[in-house]
């Protein structure tokens, strides 16, 4: 264990997952209070087909270009999505599910082509389902690094732009802030985080990545900044300990232990929650029960029915 630990490769690709689960954290809220949870699942479903496309054009495993190729598709996806909402009566959560399905089913067809291949059966695709960190080398881990602090930099740097945004649009057209422009980033900046962190967590997985750690920090506070940095810690702390559970077990897929680490978060949350846990919700309940009791006993004293 401890010669896992102290390899440098270990070292650069506990810190890469940190570094990305902390960026799908913070875009997470954003996606949270859009309400499109279920936009992230689908962009990361729809990134399998650009991933295969791109090695099966290159012919070699080269991971900025499966990047560059999971954007397109994920891109692409969501002009889908935006198509069918805008020219049919279909909602928007069930556009969401259509273009899952179907990118995903495109992309485990394709998958199972590049696979009969000689270089695809060797080049380790599979991976990119479940998610295997380990697998990344010293390349990988600098690209995923250098988007993940792209998108935290975005984040905070427009953090007053996206709380108007989000919380106040009419404001924002008030002020000259272009709503459309933010959609484009929002969606940029999502994508960015789904295709660096298909490799490590998987396209199955990512979304959990994105989606668990904002629902959690929800449940301990009602700022939005507050609910930024926690998010944002969370899943730092499940993308680091999920990779190093992983590392240890010697082949073991990232993107499992991950989201359980992420799913630990989310229970404790549930439960102790200072806004919104079951705790507390049950003790304001009892205080409340208790103040009434009090009301009931103090107005009967008084001779008040």
């Amino acid at each position: 264990m401890s010669s896992i630990l102290l390899s440098s490769n270990t070292q650069w690709v506990l810190f890469s997952t940190m570094i990305l689960g902390i960026a799908a954290g913070t875009i997470g809220c954003i996606a949270y209070w859009k309400r499109q949870n279920l936009m992230s699942d689908a962009l990361a479903h729809a990134a399998l087909p650009g991933v295969v496309i791109a090695f099966l054009l290159l012919g070699e495993k080269k991971l900025i270009v499966l990047i560059f190729g999971a954007a397109v598709s994920a891109l692409i996806g969501a002009l889908f999505i935006q198509m069918i909402t805008s020219a049919s009566r279909i909602s928007e959560d069930s556009a969401m599910g259509m273009i899952l399905s179907v990118f995903y089913g495109l992309g485990i067809m394709l998958l199972t082509i590049a696979n009969r291949i000689e270089s695809g059966n060797q080049s380790g695709l599979d991976n990119f389902i479940y998610g295997q960190a380990a697998a990344m080398v010293r390349s990988d881990v600098y690209t995923m690094v250098a988007l993940a602090i792209l998108v935290i930099f975005f984040i905070f740097l427009l953090f007053k732009e996206w709380k108007i945004y989000l919380f106040d649009p009419q404001f924002a057209k008030g002020i000259g802030l272009s709503i459309k422009g933010m959609d484009i980033l929002y969606i940029a900046l999502l994508v960015t985080t789904i295709v660096i962190g298909i490799q490590a967590v998987g396209v199955i997985l990512i979304a959990a990545l994105l989606i668990i750690p904002a629902v959690s920090a929800r449940y301990w506070t009602k700022s939005f900044k507050t609910m930024l940095i926690l998010s944002a810690m969370f899943g730092g702390i499940a993308g680091a300990v999920g990779t190093l559970i992983s590392a240890i077990g010697s082949g073991l897929p990232t993107g499992p232990f991950i989201v359980v680490v992420a799913a630990t978060f989310f229970i404790v949350s549930l439960v102790f929650g200072k806004e919104r846990g079951l705790f507390i919700r049950y003790w304001q309940f009892r205080m409340q029960k208790k103040k009434f009791a009090e009301t009931s006993v103090h107005l009967e004293t008084r001779g008040v029915k």
